[in-house]
């Protein structure tokens, strides 16, 4: 998934000459700690909350207070990943998006981004949920597949972690099937460890845990 699929409609920029208060209003109606300031369709830099609250008139206009405005964006090209690294990097809770001249194209707000981790590791999806410990000789994503797809199941998204000082590797499966018993055994008899495994048919099969933990990992 890319940059420009997940800009956001809803999320209008600033301009210069709209007034702090303005830009209070807009960050509080989207919860948000950043804007973008664009003028002319050109990107000027993301203004922060606190150098707006910091302003003695809030009548003033944006470019007549002292602020320090982050030159922090992505290209429309850029993947999914590359947002999230930016943000938590950055501590952002936006990121402009532009054009491969550098105009202006919109912004991905943070929880655009939750939305598009939820589609890409199918949390919404009903199913299974398997966490493997393996080797990282032992990363046969296509060897772990031919044992689900034996068990009549598919793989709906996975995920590598990997363990500091050690050669080991967490590895978490969702697949499309809720009764993962005969799935369990297969990879059992394969040598896989199964460290753990969620099986409930509603969406609380650990998902809010991973985004409890992705929210950390952002630390925003």
């Amino acid at each position: 998934m890319f940059a420009e699929e997940l800009i956001s409609n809803q999320i209008p920029s600033l301009n210069p000459e709209q007034t702090v208060q303005v830009a209070l209003d807009r960050l509080n109606e989207f919860k948000l700690k950043h804007l973008a300031v664009v003028n002319s369709g050109m990107f000027l830099g993301l203004l922060m909350e606190e150098d707006l609250l910091e302003a003695a008139d809030h009548s003033a206009k944006v470019i007549d207070i002292p602020s320090t405005l982050i030159n922090a964006f992505v290209l429309n090209s850029a993947h999914t990943y590359d947002v999230i690294r930016l943000m938590s990097q950055m501590k952002l809770t936006a990121v402009p998006v532009l054009d491969q001249q550098r105009k202006y194209l919109g912004v991905i707000s943070i929880n655009d981004v939750i939305d598009a981790v939820g589609v890409q590791f199918a949390v919404t999806e009903t199913g299974g949920i398997i966490v493997l410990e393996i080797g990282n000789r032992d990363n046969s994503l296509a060897h772990i597949a031919q044992i689900v797809e034996a068990d009549n199941a598919q793989v709906l998204s996975s995920s590598v972690n990997a363990f500091a000082d050690t050669t080991r590797l967490e590895l978490t499966l969702k697949v499309n099937k809720t009764d993962i018993t005969g799935l369990i055994a297969s990879l059992e008899r394969y040598n896989y460890q199964v460290k753990e495994v969620y099986n409930n048919i509603k969406i609380d099969d650990g998902s809010q845990e991973r985004f409890d933990s992705f929210m950390t990992y952002l630390n925003v």
